[in-house]
């Protein structure tokens, strides 16, 4: 997975900016890791998938999940 193009939020350079996760467009599914320890493994979902989770967070009443 070290091919990847990996990418992280701009917001992550507030504060710790190493402090965050890191993306990668996998085709058909989203890698997900630990950007200060990128060597432990990632998490891969569905396109689909991911994409429903980042709506949610969008969401004005994803607190209340």
């Amino acid at each position: 997975m070290d091919a990847l193009k990996w990418r992280k939020s701009s917001y992550s350079s507030f504060g710790d900016g190493d402090s965050c996760v890191e993306i990668a467009d996998c085709h058909s599914q989203v890698a997900i890791r630990d950007s200060k320890l990128p060597a432990h493994g990632t998490l891969t979902f569905p396109m689909g998938a991911f994409t429903r989770f980042v709506e949610g967070l969008k969401s004005p009443t994803a607190h209340l999940r």
